[in-house]
């Protein structure tokens, strides 16, 4: 009993800081979401974790788009695009994803992290257009990056059992040049399809529990809320939030490349 309260404990406290994650860059909820249910919460294997982890980390960017939403802050025809394509590849992912060993799973999901930290570094040469939109007279040149940039991370997203916020934001400035506060919103569309259609994959082979995942929603919704107030007034120095956050991807992804690593040796 005593075990099982401190693990409920953990979970809502995980959530938490997902959560926030989710509401400040609009993405990173899985990076942290896996390595936190297998390495601190104690979930049964790392395919539970990830199975798990997809659904909270869905229902946490559902309650975290309709803050952002109600900030204007979502450019939400390209978002529905990127979300439609993007499941395509996330279910094709997450069949892949569930044949291949769990520790092998998590070396490979540290490294993806590592990269993106690295990715995460880049500075902008410009703020992006905060006018940008999908529309008729647009669409031969929006469409086919959008597209094609979705398909490619909604296969990482479900191979890897992500949400894909921290692949889908720069998806998306790459794609269409927006401002990184509107790509931060308009993420969380993707993010909410991915990881539902991740979830749904995984709790139809009975690899989600249940339990853990409702106190980690729990957390998540609370995190969530102060994660899109600070958001909203930091905007102007996301620099700095990027640094800070690629930092922390950057040393959770070597900590879980060595931990898959020395449980394959």
């Amino acid at each position: 009993m005593t075990l099982f309260i401190a693990q409920d404990a953990l979970s809502i406290g995980c959530g938490a800081l997902v959560g926030f994650t989710l509401g400040l860059i609009g993405g990173g909820g899985s990076v942290l979401a896996v390595p936190l249910l297998v390495y601190v919460v104690g979930t049964a294997s790392p395919h539970i974790a990830i199975g798990t982890s997809a659904v909270a980390v869905a229902t946490s960017a559902l309650t975290n788009l309709v803050g952002h939403a109600r900030s204007h802050t979502v450019k939400w025809r390209c978002a529905a695009v990127f979300a439609v394509v993007g499941v395509l590849g996330a279910a094709l992912g997450a069949a892949l994803g569930k044949m291949v060993d769990g520790q092998k799973l998590l070396a490979l999901f540290g490294a993806l992290m590592i990269v993106v930290a690295l990715a995460m570094l880049r500075r902008r040469k410009d703020g992006g257009d905060p006018d940008v939109r999908l529309a008729a007279e647009s669409a031969r040149q929006l469409l086919p990056a959008l597209v094609g940039t979705a398909l490619v991370v909604g296969g990482l997203s479900g191979f890897f059992g992500i949400g894909g916020g921290f692949l889908i934001v720069p998806g998306l400035v790459g794609a269409t040049n927006m401002p990184l506060i509107n790509a931060v919103g308009s993420s969380l569309v993707s993010v909410s399809a991915f990881g539902l259609t991740t979830a749904i994959s995984y709790a139809l082979s009975g690899l989600v529990d249940w339990r853990i995942a409702g106190f980690f929603i729990l957390g998540g919704i609370a995190g969530g809320i102060a994660g899109i107030w600070l958001s909203q007034r930091l905007a102007a120095r996301k620099r700095a939030l990027s640094l800070v956050f690629a930092s922390v991807v950057m040393m959770v992804g070597v900590y879980v490349v060595i931990r898959g690593v020395l449980a394959l040796v």
